[in-house]
């Protein structure tokens, strides 16, 4: 089997699954560079930053973090496992996130391949869920996934969940009178599909009060005519957290995010964050369990569409190997 990083195939395919990631705001806000064949970086793209509700880049380490989540799966299902050095060169380069190498490994068991297989249909759905509730089962595997990378998924109860709706509520309010926060909003909110940010078809019903205070993207976006719907008043809720809240738990957090996003695509379940808490300077989201990095609302939806995706070329670029030459991988398979 070619080593992943030889070919261009190879390459592509790696980079196909990490950008499939889900993102704030969908800003995609990662580069990827080949330093000659043997080491595939993960860059920050700082021009996709979001100084309003991301002024120290938490939400950019998490989705980046996500991205690579992907990375390491594909590397996995190509017979490789990925040995990945966070943060290389912090000292000169913090947007280098990681560096990540790959070696020789037995094929991955059934689980890992299944994980993979769901990235494509992995979705943001902000859709009204159905009431049923998720399996115990279902859940436990959510939680075992958030586990495996270190991080911790909470499942609160019905007391904890209506305070945290409570949190989401204010902070949506206080968004939708920020003018700061509409401009950022609306640069994200794009009416066509450049393969950035979220398309109007992605926006889902309009809240219409009642219920779930879900952030509605169509506040800056372009005018369109949607549904209004009622969201569940009492919905199931996940939190994600982390025991430091520092660049390198972002990036962890990043990773156990997706693969809980991952776990639960993989059970027919749809997904979708309150991030409104988190965007608001000076909330506090340090708890008695750890430091909250992510809001995951969980249930059964309606079948939505997926988010553009830029380009492969776009995010890709090669380093020069150390004789000075342009590191090229082999065009086998190029085109196919």
């Amino acid at each position: 089997m070619p080593h992943p990083f030889e070919t261009y195939a190879g390459v592509r395919r790696l980079v196909t699954a990490a950008i499939a990631a889900p993102s704030v705001h969908n800003t995609q806000p990662w580069r990827f560079r080949l330093a000659g064949t043997t080491e595939l970086e993960l860059h920050a793209d700082l021009g996709r930053a979001l100084p309003v509700i991301d002024p120290r880049g938490r939400a950019l380490h998490v989705s980046c973090g996500a991205a690579l989540l992907n990375l390491r799966l594909a590397l996995q299902t190509a017979g490789h496992e990925a040995l990945v050095r966070p943060f290389p060169d912090a000292g000169h380069d913090p947007a280098l996130l990681a560096s990540v190498r790959a070696v020789e490994a037995p094929m991955p068991p059934a689980a890992v391949s299944e994980l993979y297989a769901a990235i494509p249909h992995r979705r943001t759905n902000r859709s009204p869920f159905e009431k049923r509730a998720v399996p115990r089962a279902v859940r436990d595997a959510m939680v075992a996934a958030a586990r495996a990378e270190g991080v911790a998924l909470g499942l609160p109860g019905p007391q904890a969940t209506s305070y945290l709706l409570s949190l989401v509520a204010a902070a949506d309010e206080r968004l939708g009178g920020d003018d700061g926060y509409l401009a950022e909003l609306a640069r994200w909110t794009p009416g066509d599909t450049r393969g950035i940010g979220i398309p109007p078809y992605a926006f889902g019903p309009r809240p219409s009060g009642r219920g779930l205070p879900l952030r509605d993207f169509g506040l800056a976006g372009p005018a369109a005519a949607r549904p209004v719907a009622d969201f569940s008043a009492r919905p199931q809720l996940a939190v994600l957290l982390t025991g430091g809240d520092g660049p390198a738990d972002w990036l962890r957090a990043g990773q156990g995010l997706q693969r809980v996003l991952l776990t639960a695509t993989r059970h027919g379940v749809a997904t979708s964050l309150l991030c409104q808490p988190l965007d608001m300077l000076g909330t506090e989201r340090t708890g008695a369990n750890g430091h909250i990095q992510a809001i995951i609302r969980f249930g059964y939806g309606p079948p939505v569409p997926g988010t553009p995706r830029r380009p492969f070329p776009e995010v890709f670029t090669r380093t020069p190997d150390v004789r000075g030459n342009r590191a090229e991988p082999s065009i086998a398979g190029r085109g196919k």
